[in-house]
């Protein structure tokens, strides 16, 4: 069976476990305390709705609302334009025409940018989506969910019996989005959860031996077809697959980056046919919004807006911090993968661009399991060596 746990070698032999901060001296561990300290204070602080936003114990999150904030819905302002332009999209696919010959059109006629092109969605998921119909993609939602927890039931199974239990209920409340019908045309919804498929799947092996990849590189290649965000999910499995010199499985991830791009300048090539002098250019994404950026993406594209803010922005640095809890290399990837969404996001993507963090929500619940054990590990290396 494939594993990727710790070897031997990098497990400290002090009587107080230190696992991964065992090679800290005192000084650089309390210091790390004080920085997650900061960390914390500072996330319970910062709001974790978007602005215009309220929580969602008083109705829909975001959209027009009247004097008693109460959401309003007009025939010209709909609620959630996006998915509105998907269901449109997928509606006429499914009488047949193609998707790039209305598309442009389409996304101009509701006020939306074409240019550049890449705010044009890839094609993936609404040829999927027309082709599954309402009831089909209720059954894919279902599956996937499914296949979420059981392959983190049995990837955590290794921990034992309440870290299992535990993960995978948290694992759940992350994978748990993935029944909300109104948000099927969503395409961060299913490309979030199949890489939480994926990482689920992924076994870290060592030059070329004790490693399983195959069925989590499907699911990640399906991911990246429908939403270009997974890139940085499959640029990190290359990575770690060159890091580990697994050779083959690295010159499967680079393939599928290659086939990536191929693919991305057909499909901007195909809007370019389309676009015209006069059509503006979209807003930049590039918009440094800070840790702000980063929580309110987390939180609300995932079950944590139902918390209040000094608690979902806590919830989202431990969630992250806790990956380095597991002895598992799949810890050191975990808290990479999270930390790298959530740096991306303080620099990358507008306010209405919240609905990013549903590419990475749905993963970082399992870290969470692993955060008491983090904490303890860190405390332990910042009292220092225990005297014999």
């Amino acid at each position: 069976m494939g594993t990727d746990v710790l070897d031997s070698s990098e497990l400290t032999g002090n009587p107080v476990d230190k696992g991964r901060f065992a090679r800290l001296s005192a000084g650089l561990a309390r210091l790390a305390l004080a920085l997650l300290a900061l960390v914390l204070v500072a996330a319970m602080i910062v709001p974790t709705n978007k602005p215009g936003n309220r929580s969602p114990w008083q109705g829909p999150v975001e959209g027009p609302v009247d004097a008693q904030g109460r959401a309003v819905i007009t025939p010209d302002k709909p609620y959630d334009e996006d998915l509105a332009l998907y269901d449109v999209a997928i509606a006429r696919i499914q009488k047949g025409e193609n998707y790039y010959d209305f598309i442009v059109a389409e996304q101009r006629g509701r006020n939306y940018p074409v240019n550049p092109g890449i705010a044009v969605r890839l094609p993936t998921l609404a040829y999927i989506d027309a082709m599954l119909g309402t009831r089909g993609q209720m059954a894919a939602a279902m599956a996937l969910m499914l296949a979420i927890i059981a392959v983190w039931w049995r990837r955590l199974g290794t921990d034992g019996g309440r870290v299992q239990r535990l993960g995978a209920a948290l694992v759940f409340v992350g994978a748990s989005l993935q029944l909300n019908r109104h948000y099927f045309p969503l395409h961060e919804l299913w490309s979030g959860g199949l890489i939480a498929l994926s990482f689920g799947l992924h076994r870290i092996g060592r030059n070329g031996q004790g490693g399983r990849w195959v069925a989590a590189f499907i699911a990640a290649a399906l991911a990246l077809a429908i939403r270009e965000l997974a890139l940085p999910y499959v640029l990190l499995m290359a990575v770690f697959a060159l890091w580990n010199r697994n050779l083959r499985e690295s010159a499967a991830w680079i393939a599928l980056i290659v086939l990536f791009f191929a693919g991305l300048a057909l499909h901007l090539s195909l809007i370019a046919r389309d676009v015209l002098p006069g059509d503006p250019q979209g807003p930049p994404w590039l918009v440094m919004r800070g840790m702000a950026g980063w929580l309110v993406n987390i939180v609300q594209s995932s079950n944590l807006r139902w918390l209040p803010h000094f608690l979902a922005g806590p919830a989202v640095v431990l969630m992250t911090f806790g990956w380095l809890g597991w002895r598992s290399r799949s810890g050191v990837a975990g808290f990479l993968l999270c930390a790298g969404y959530g740096l991306a996001f303080m620099i990358v993507g507008r306010w209405d661009n919240f609905y990013w963090g549903a590419m990475i929500a749905p993963v970082m619940f399992a870290g969470l399991v692993f955060a008491p054990r983090a904490l303890a590990q860190l405390v332990a290396a910042a009292r220092g060596p225990v005297p014999n």
